[in-house]
This record gives C-alpha cells, structure tokens and sequence, in this order.
C-alpha cells in the first residue's frame, strides 16, 4: 500500500532556529515519538528503530534513515528512510521538508511531504486507517519539533556559542508523553 501526506505546522520559534533543528538529523529522531537513532553509519546515514503501537498490534522496525540532500537556499531536506519488523512489516518512505517564513517573526512554518510504502501486517488496516495513523504520528512530530526548536538559543547566542553541545536540551523541551507513540 502507498499513500502521500501534505502537511504545514506552524512552529513556535523563527525560521533559523527550526532550519538548524530540521537538519540536525538525531535531534529531528528525537521529536518523532517512538524512534530512536541507535548508531551512525557515515555523515548522512543512521541505523535506528522505532516501536509503534497500533490498537493491539505492536511493530518494533528496525532501519536505516539518510539525508538525501540539503537546501541551504530554501531551507528543505530530503530524506529516506526503511525498516521491517520481525512481524513481516515492511514500511519505507521518501520525505521533504521545508521551513517557511511564517507571518511573525518569531514563528515559522513547517511544511512536508511524505510519501509512503507500507507492506505486511500493518498494511492489512487499509489506506483510509495508516493515513490517520500517519496524521497522528506526524502531529505529534510536529508539536515535538515546536517544543524543541523553540528551546534552541536565537542566532545571536548561537553566534556567541551558545549551542547546546548535547541533545539533551532538546530532548528536555519535549514533554515525556510525547516521546511515545501510541495510536
């Protein structure tokens, strides 16, 4: 089964801070609930995992995520990303995501598209069902995203080295019942 998602999100923080965010690729793993980057592969490529739970069914994928390509210019990411489970899930898809200016200067707006491939046991809820459950996960991204590019220092303290040198401020800045999906 395939299927396309398009969707806009505001942010809570200007677009440099949420374009530093987006291509930061672990602290992005950290605002998707349920996934987490287990090891670095080289510069662009992430093996990880991700447990989603769909009413009683329960799928742990196991993956790989790349950065296809990064536009400075527009401030938009290519990604891909696939994994399977022990279940015979198999799920994959092609992402690109941009940062637009939103009417504020202190907001932004997120904007994706998404296309999908899901096969196995999760694709037997049909397209209408994984469309919502995709919904959910990516408003619940969404948010997280939000949460943790409003955390980031401005470019000024950035500027003066205020970066935070590990995720955990990121991590901080996403409450914990967003960490885990659960649709």
């Amino acid at each position: 089964m395939e299927f396309s998602i398009d969707k806009r999100y505001p942010v809570d923080a200007d677009t440099d801070r949420a374009w530093r965010l987006l291509c930061d690729m672990p602290a992005v793993a950290i605002c998707m609930p349920g996934a987490e980057l287990t090891d670095q592969v080289d510069e662009n490529r992430y093996k990880g995992k991700a447990k989603v739970k769909v009413g009683p069914a329960i799928a742990s994928f196991g993956g790989e995520i790349e950065m296809l390509q990064i536009d400075q210019e527009v401030r938009e990411v290519r990604m891909s990303g696939k994994g399977a489970d022990k279940g015979g899930s198999f799920a994959s898809l092609l992402l690109i995501a941009r940062i637009e200016p939103a009417e504020s200067d202190v907001a932004s707006v997120l904007v994706g598209r998404a296309e999908v491939s899901v096969k196995g046991k999760f694709a037997q809820y049909g397209e209408r069902m994984m469309i919502q459950i995709a919904d959910m996960m990516i408003g619940q991204f969404a948010d997280n995203f939000s949460a943790a590019a409003s955390a980031l220092p401005s470019c000024e303290a950035a500027a003066r080295g205020a970066l935070p040198t590990d995720i955990s401020a990121i991590r901080d800045a996403i409450p914990g019942q967003n960490r885990e999906l659960n649709a």
